[in-house]
C-alpha cells in the first residue's frame, strides 16, 4: 500500500517562501516519477511541476515556472516544492502525486496515488 504524506503548507504573505515535502511508504520511490498538483475551492485540480525518477527531467505549469522548483531525494523516499514568490493567486491545497510510469507527468490521469495535501495560503 503506498501512502503520500505532505507537510510544509501554512500561511504566508505575497513574496514570501515556503517548501513542501512529500514522503512516500509502501513503495519503489526511486522508480516512479512524482508530481505536485493544487487545488483552489471551486475549481479543478491543475499541474504545478514534476520530475522524473532520477530527479534530472522536470516539468512545471507556466504559472509557476522561474518561481517554484521540485526536487526529489530518492534515499529519503521524498519529493519537494520550494515555492519563491508566492502570490495570492497561488493559495490552494498542495497534493503530492505518484507516476504511473518513471517520468515526469502533467495531468491527474497519469497519477496512481495521491496524497491528502497541505493547504497553501497567500495573503496580500
Amino acid at each position: 500500500q503506498v501512502q503520500l504524506e505532505e507537510s510544509g503548507g501554512g500561511l504566508v504573505q505575497a513574496g514570501g517562501s515556503l517548501r513542501l515535502s512529500c514522503a512516500a511508504s509502501g513503495g519503489f520511490f526511486s522508480n516512479y516519477g512524482m508530481a505536485w498538483f493544487r487545488q483552489a475551492p471551486g475549481k479543478e485540480r491543475e499541474f504545478v511541476a514534476s520530475v522524473g525518477w532520477s530527479g534530472i527531467g522536470t516539468y512545471y505549469a507556466d504559472s509557476v515556472k522561474g518561481r517554484f522548483t521540485i526536487s526529489r531525494d530518492n534515499a529519503k523516499n521524498t519529493v519537494y516544492l520550494q515555492m519563491n514568490s508566492l502570490r495570492p493567486e497561488d493559495t490552494a491545497v498542495y497534493l503530492c502525486g505518484r507516476a504511473k510510469t518513471a517520468w515526469g507527468i502533467g495531468v491527474v490521469s497519469e497519477v496512481d496515488y495521491w496524497g491528502q495535501g497541505t493547504q497553501v495560503t497567500v495573503s496580500s
